[in-house]
């Protein structure tokens, strides 16, 4: 089958050819990968040149400025649609992934019945073997609403935030990981990977990039649901995820202050006391 695979990279391409290698390591399947460099610095950019330059399947794209996680994407998506308009099944995410060497056969396997959906959340394991989907099954609560306001509130109040979630883990995380063997309709999939199908092109042009990082699950949640549509978990598809590489590379106040912007914009649509 054709499949693409379009990831974003900011100053970690090691990583990011590790993900290219597992993808092309399946073997009878025609795959071709985007890579897009959101602004890294020279090193890191020289190095992506060195390792994929020469591989026919990939496509390097370079950008000037750092056009955050979804307009990123979406450049490479319009990149590798009209390098090959037949590519109908897109691996959409971060660059921390590993592929196992039968993903696209299992994609091939099951396209039938996950081609009624518009986007696949997969399972999706981290090296620690904790699985982060399904991420949002049917809604968030007010309760954590509230406190992503409190977190976003102010720089250091927001880092105490942080220490007391991981103190009280077992009280803050969610449940909904929990069902990851049971196939289902969810509200929101993890960010980190999603698999768009030919029935998402058939709908929609790009990904609604409505906020530089963070949020993004709610935007595309938005987008399909204004268009009458689902999204669909699987345990069927499983990739790994290298957690949290991508945003260890930016300074923490940096990267507050970019959520903080893209809080702003969520709380638009959504609000704590309705």
């Amino acid at each position: 089958m054709k499949l693409g695979y379009v990831c974003t990279n900011y100053n970690n391409s090691a990583v990011t050819v590790d993900a290219v290698k597992t993808l092309l390591a399946n073997r009878g399947h025609e795959i071709r990968i985007a890579v897009v460099d959101n602004a890294s610095q020279q090193p890191a950019r020289d190095l992506l040149r060195d390792a994929l330059c020469g591989v026919p399947e990939v496509t390097l794209i370079f950008n000037e400025e750092n056009l955050g996680y979804f307009a990123g994407l979406n450049t490479g998506l319009r990149a590798l649609r009209a390098l090959d308009p037949g590519i109908e099944w897109m691996v959409v995410g971060n660059n921390d992934l590993l592929f196992d060497a039968d993903f696209c056969d299992r994609v091939e396997q099951h396209s039938a019945a996950l081609g009624a959906y518009p986007v696949i959340s997969p399972d999706i394991v981290t090296e620690d073997g904790e699985h982060q989907n399904p991420h949002v099954i049917s809604g968030i609560g007010r309760f954590r609403e509230f406190m992503y306001d409190v977190y976003y509130s102010n720089y250091y109040v927001g880092r105490l935030v942080l220490l007391a979630a991981r103190l009280l883990r077992s009280l803050v995380d969610r449940p909904d990981e929990l069902q990851w063997r049971v196939e289902q309709t969810i509200y929101q999939g993890h960010g980190s990977c999603y698999l768009l199908t030919p029935r998402y092109f058939r709908l929609f042009t790009e990904l609604p990039a409505r906020t530089f990082l963070v949020y993004e699950e709610y935007f595309l949640s938005l987008q399909l649901s204004e268009a009458g549509e689902k999204l669909l978990y699987t345990p069927a598809l499983r990739v790994t995820h290298r957690w949290h590489s991508t945003l260890s590379q930016l300074p923490s106040r940096t990267w507050w202050a970019l959520a903080k912007a893209s809080h702003k914009e969520y709380r638009k649509y959504v609000r704590v006391l309705g």
